[in-house]
């Protein structure tokens, strides 16, 4: 059901419209000035439709309109008035009015007005997602494979795209994840709504709680105005969350309630907002482990582990890297490359033996350097710019177990890192494709290990 503010000095107009309103279906609340309608946004409520006549004692509508812009409201705004000018209706338009109506009011034309705004409001919303998604995958389309491994994924990752249960995606970092929860949602029912994706990770602690749940004016310094939270700008649509086991766990407790009540709360509000968002969460931690050390909560896992897909890493895969590097090849080409045609069989062999820690991500990256590199149209041994046999050599020059060659192959990376860095931690987790917060983590582990 639409809900409807009415903000207008005159009484009768109130009560008519909100007689009319109602009658049609909408829930309505009225208010006799623009500065209670105000208050009662910064308040945390949410409207569909703003009704606001121009001219009111106080502040006017026009003056309403542009606060009600800086409040990040949605709403679509009708403005009415008694006194209609050409001026007036041009100022309520640039100000951010859908609709201008002169008194009195014909109820029809209010009604037919109300709903070619909220079906315009619907196309431009689209227009921006369809625009923001060009270019970002075609679903399981973009996802290039051969092995029955990955053919056991997107084949299970088809049939969870047809439900709104919640999806727990694994693998290490550089696999595909983002991708393969991208793919569910274009897959899915809810295509027409957001996709919206958040790095739990690389989001400040005290910043996390806003970006995900928003707030009202007031509940914080600096909060100068009410704020839609990721949950609001995906309602309808998919919500994303990467990196799940860095979530706090206070938040993991607010995420509970979220996949339990389907509601949320904003920061500094006293009510709850109901919110229709279907999540995937995704996760490079061994969050069994993290569950035993008392880092991430027990019923939390369960609740979002419901349809798990675990997306194995490229070195158990490696029918697919032929075809990943004929595929960046291609990708890299357009862009930065047109004369590259491919690789030659040497490196091709290289790249095949090569164990890729790093994984897809890794392998794009390596690919998309030697296309600006080389200065023929075959890719060349000499145009990976690094030494994979030599790299291979000193992390097994001796016998060691799984853990410790991807612990030292780990540390020897991010070694490399803050040496291109010059120390820097914050570029060399970005050359790594870490936050900075899961670095610094990693750091301490290893000096709590007594490792240098």
């Amino acid at each position: 059901m639409s809900s409807v503010l009415v903000i207008d000095d005159e009484k009768g107009v109130r009560e008519t419209l909100s007689f009319i309103l109602k009658m049609e279906g909408y829930e309505v609340e009225c208010t006799e000035s623009a500065i209670a309608g105000l208050e009662l946004i910064d308040q945390g409520k949410n409207y569909d439709f703003i009704i606001c006549d121009i001219r009111m004692p106080g502040m006017d509508g026009i003056k309403f309109i542009k606060e009600a812009q800086n409040r990040d409201t949605g709403s679509i705004l009708i403005m009415i008035t008694a006194y209609g000018t050409l001026e007036d209706s041009i100022e309520a338009i640039k100000s951010g009015a859908s609709e201008y109506i002169s008194k009195p009011i014909n109820t029809e034309e209010l009604l037919l007005r109300m709903g070619m705004s909220k079906e315009r409001e619907r196309l431009r919303k689209e227009n921006i997602y369809l625009k923001k998604e060009l270019g970002k995958g075609n679903g399981f389309k973009e996802i290039v494979f051969v092995s029955d491994k990955m053919s056991d994924v997107i084949d299970f990752s088809k049939k969870a795209s047809q439900f709104k249960t919640t999806v727990l995606i694994t693998g290490e970092t550089g696999t595909g994840k983002e991708l393969v929860a991208r793919a569910i949602h274009d897959d899915s029912p809810r295509n027409k709504g957001a996709f919206v994706a958040i790095n739990c990770s690389a989001i400040p602690e005290a910043l996390l709680e806003s970006e995900l749940f928003g707030y009202v004016k007031g509940a914080f310094s600096g909060a100068e105005q009410t704020k839609r939270g990721l949950f609001e700008e995906a309602h309808g649509g998919t919500l994303l969350l990467d990196e799940i086991g860095e979530l706090p766990a206070h938040l993991q407790t607010r995420l509970l309630r979220v996949l339990q009540e389907e509601e949320i709360r904003r920061l500094g509000d006293t009510k709850t907002i109901n919110v229709d968002v279907r999540i995937i969460a995704a996760t490079s931690r061994d969050l069994d482990q993290d569950i035993k050390l008392g880092k991430f909560r027990n019923d939390l896992f369960y609740r979002i582990n419901v349809l798990p897909i675990h997306i194995p890493p490229l070195r158990e895969r490696t029918e697919d890297i032929k075809f990943l590097v004929e595929h960046f090849v291609k990708k890299s080409k357009e862009r930065l490359n047109p004369k590259v045609e491919g690789v030659s069989q040497e490196v091709m062999s290289e790249l095949l033996k090569y164990p890729w820690y790093g994984n897809v991500r890794e392998l794009e990256n390596v690919i998309e350097r030697a296309v600006i590199l080389t200065d023929s149209d075959v890719i060349q041994s000499v145009d990976l710019g690094t030494s994979h046999e030599k790299f291979e050599r000193d992390i097994l020059d001796d016998s060691v177990t799984l853990e410790e060659a991807w612990r030292r192959l780990e540390k020897a990376y991010i070694e490399k890192a803050l040496s291109d860095a010059k120390g820097n931690r914050t570029k060399a987790a970005k050359l790594l494709g870490l936050s900075r917060r899961a670095l610094l983590y990693k750091l301490k582990d290893y000096r709590e290990n007594g490792e240098k």
